[in-house]
């Protein structure tokens, strides 16, 4: 999602204007951040902070599946978002594709505008790699030879409530289809099981949002969990994530090659291949639900004393 002027105007009445100095301030530090040059990504402060996406990884117990189904040429990877306000989506991904390929070889990922005006971890997230989401950054990445990752979910999709923790939900967002027409790419499914087991959202809090009025900082939830240690709390208090199996498949490309770039603004086009890649996504994450139905209690029997420790994968590529 792009950087945009922050609305002016609210609806009276519903306390918006109490913390419109908060939000006016925090929108300046987005808007600063997302102006700054995007592409920073430093291979060598990936390889330093490596050992930390390595421990992520081992805290879930990551399981990859599908690899060889991701190409070395360039190609939007479009995955489902989970784990509230501590997702590790990204660096589930960062790390099998250092792993495989080395951190040199170029992967960007598409990120929300307000992770970049917070001090000491927006300028992080550009240096392993996350750049603001928009169209121009997307094409640019590709036209380098990059890989791209996507969460067209968004905040919508990273705080659905509990009951909706099996359930791919892109929230009717396409942008990222126009995008693989227009670039004439592959589009590699990345359905991730468990994470969101890891948090427990009771709601995403939509109306709260805009009676804070932070929606006009293109936030369109206040999500509540309940979290460790805090209890009930907003899903912004930091917080302890759940150790849950995690299970990352990549599934075959999508080629929509067939289509012609005019087809990028064609609205039927665009419904039928969210439908396609949506169906395709659930009917994954649907079956990894059977074969892990409590991911959390899985994860805790691993941990037991004498339990076989597993680590994720293989020797690092050269």
């Amino acid at each position: 999602m792009s950087a945009r002027a922050l609305r002016t105007t609210h609806p009276a009445g519903n306390g918006s204007e109490v913390l419109a100095p908060l939000v006016q301030a925090l929108g300046s530090l987005v808007q600063a951040g997302v102006r700054e040059q995007s592409f920073q990504r430093d291979p060598a402060f990936i390889e330093q902070v490596f050992p930390l996406v390595r421990g992520v990884n081992r805290y879930f117990d990551t399981d990859f599946r599908g690899w060889e189904h991701v190409p070395r040429t360039p190609c939007l990877i479009v995955g489902n978002h989970s784990g509230g306000a501590e997702s590790n989506d990204f660096a589930f991904l960062l790390y099998k594709w250092v792993e495989e390929r080395g951190s040199a070889a170029p992967l960007y990922s598409l990120t929300y505008d307000l992770l970049f005006g917070a001090p000491v971890i927006g300028p992080a997230l550009r240096r392993l790699g996350c750049i603001p989401a928009s169209h121009v950054n997307a094409r640019r990445a590709l036209a380098m030879g990059a890989s791209v990752a996507v969460f067209p979910g968004g905040d919508y999709e990273v705080f659905r409530p509990w009951r909706e923790r099996n359930r791919i939900d892109f929230g009717g967002h396409m942008g990222f289809i126009r995008l693989a027409i227009a670039a004439r790419v592959p589009v590699v499914p990345m359905t991730i099981h468990g994470a969101h087991q890891s948090t427990l959202v009771l709601t995403r809090g939509h109306r709260l949002a805009q009676a804070a009025g932070i929606d006009r900082l293109h936030v369109n939830v206040f999500p509540f969990v309940w979290s460790i240690p805090f209890g009930l709390a907003p899903a912004f208090v930091p917080s302890v994530p759940l150790p849950a199996k995690v299970t990352v498949h990549f599934g075959p490309p999508l080629d929509w090659s067939r289509y012609r770039r005019s087809h990028a603004r064609d609205p039927a086009v665009l419904r039928a291949c969210y439908a396609e890649i949506t169906a395709l996504m659930q009917h994954t994450l649907n079956r990894l639900a059977r074969q892990h139905p409590h991911p959390v209690l899985e994860r805790l029997r691993h941990l037991e004393p004498g339990s076989a420790q597993r680590r994720p994968d293989k020797p690092r590529a050269a």
